[in-house]
């Protein structure tokens, strides 16, 4: 785990890399050997904070217009030469956290999978060129849905799951792996502000989780790290849940 050119030779895209879980992966990354690009939406400045870190480039273009998707591939893979790894963080979160399973919801899973598939379906190509071709989901924050949405919650990281399933079947004749990372309370720069607006579920998270903390993006990032390097060569098709454990405090 600590060497630092486990992914020496190696292209990772990163959706979603601005800041919070997208641009802890793509430090790690970049830390152990792969050239990255790190994709952040319109104004968001990724190019100029990326600008002196070697190893990243940063790449601002809309992320959530499946017909943005080609433009994506096309700028990343000149900049890379192709792409040995392909991580979807989508900046798609509902504008409050959600209690139950309803339209909201459903649309905003419909948005992901059509995003995500269009994506995956569109780097397949660069993918089966790659020696170590990796597709790796990143599911919602815990922060999406409210102290009572568990149900909402579990709803979705199956939605994930149905499709990464789907896409590892399709791309693993290819020796592509396509795996998911469920995230749990993680404070990132989304998550903060719901926390702040509501500190007891903030606490409530931090109750429930074993380790009595919030986690931070570099450790979902030290599991994507895994599943994009050699080690997890025969991992595909399936999740890890990165929540510090749960307890049934509440």
């Amino acid at each position: 785990m600590g060497d630092p050119l486990r992914l020496y030779g190696l292209n990772a895209l990163v959706i979603n890399a601005a800041d919070g879980i997208g641009e802890a992966i793509a430090r790690t990354l970049t830390k152990h050997g792969a050239t990255v690009v790190a994709v952040g939406a319109k104004n968001s400045g990724i190019e100029q904070h990326y600008e002196r870190v070697k190893g990243i480039t940063g790449l601002s273009v809309s992320m959530n217009d499946v017909t943005a998707i080609p433009t994506i591939l096309e700028q990343a893979t000149d900049k890379l030469g192709g792409i040995d790894i392909l991580i979807i963080d989508l900046p798609l979160r509902p504008d409050a956290p959600v209690s139950e399973i309803n339209e909201k919801l459903t649309g905003l899973l419909q948005a992901r999978a059509e995003l995500t598939i269009a994506l995956c379906r569109g780097a397949l190509p660069f993918l089966k060129k790659s020696p170590q071709g990796r597709i790796i989901n990143i599911g919602l924050l815990r922060s999406c849905f409210d102290r009572d949405g568990d149900a909402a919650s579990a709803y979705a990281e199956q939605d994930l799951a149905d499709i990464t399933r789907a896409l590892a079947a399709e791309a693993g004749e290819f020796s592509i792996t396509a795996n998911y990372i469920q995230p749990g309370a993680v404070m990132t720069p989304a998550s903060r502000g719901v926390y702040q607006k509501d500190t007891a579920f903030r606490d409530h998270c931090i109750r429930r989780s074993a380790a009595k903390r919030l986690a931070e993006p570099v450790d979902i990032a030290k599991v994507a790290l895994f599943l994009a390097s050699d080690d997890a060569v025969f991992v595909s098709g399936t999740g890890i849940t990165v929540d510090g454990g749960l307890t049934d405090a509440g």
